[in-house]
């Protein structure tokens, strides 16, 4: 499993989501209809699953799952199960 498909998959379950909705354009709010309380928990399980900490000027750059990537990325997070 990949990093993008580790993310994902976080994303479907956390969400309640398909897996064709969670393209890397995807908007967490516009596309996969969560809310403020959704991305707090979402942010969360994203942190300890990755171990890392998003601090909250950060958190209003992450809109999409590319944000994500991304910035997981930036963080040296690199994911092979």
């Amino acid at each position: 499993m990949t990093l993008e498909e580790k993310v994902i998959a976080v994303i479907i379950e956390q969400l309640d989501v398909t897996r064709e909705e969670c393209s890397i354009e995807a908007s967490f709010i516009d596309d996969l209809g969560a809310d403020s309380l959704d991305l707090v928990e979402l942010i969360m399980e994203m942190e300890e699953i990755f171990n890392v900490q998003i601090a909250d000027n950060e958190l209003e750059k992450i809109r999409t799952i590319g944000n994500v990537l991304d910035y997981l990325k930036s963080k040296g997070v690199v994911w092979n199960e």
